[in-house]
């Protein structure tokens, strides 16, 4: 799979959420929605903003922090269940609105 069709694939399981969009960045691409960055993709593995409210859910789970930034992979099982996805996505979008 690219990395567009990757992109393409997320994008789709977030739909539900709104006007989620990708843009070249990174070496890969920025996911945002309302023109917030939330997310991120490098090769084929997503990573969503972490912060003071979601930031355990990661840790807990030994997630890997994508370089310094504050975005952490998702786990596998939480990306191949759409509506856990979402919910753990919605939370990397609250944070842009704190």
């Amino acid at each position: 799979m690219t990395g567009k069709q990757y992109l393409d694939l997320v994008l789709d399981k977030l739909t539900p959420l709104g006007a989620v969009t990708g843009k070249s960045m990174f070496g890969g691409f920025g996911v945002f929605r309302d023109s917030r960055m939330f997310g991120l993709i490098s090769g084929d593995v997503l990573y969503l903003k972490a912060g003071q409210t979601n930031l355990a859910e990661y840790t807990s789970r030994d997630c890997p922090r994508f370089k310094l930034m504050p975005y952490y992979q998702v786990p596998a099982d939480v990306f191949e269940d759409d509506d856990q996805l979402r919910q753990w996505a919605r939370r990397s979008i609250e944070l842009n609105q704190l």
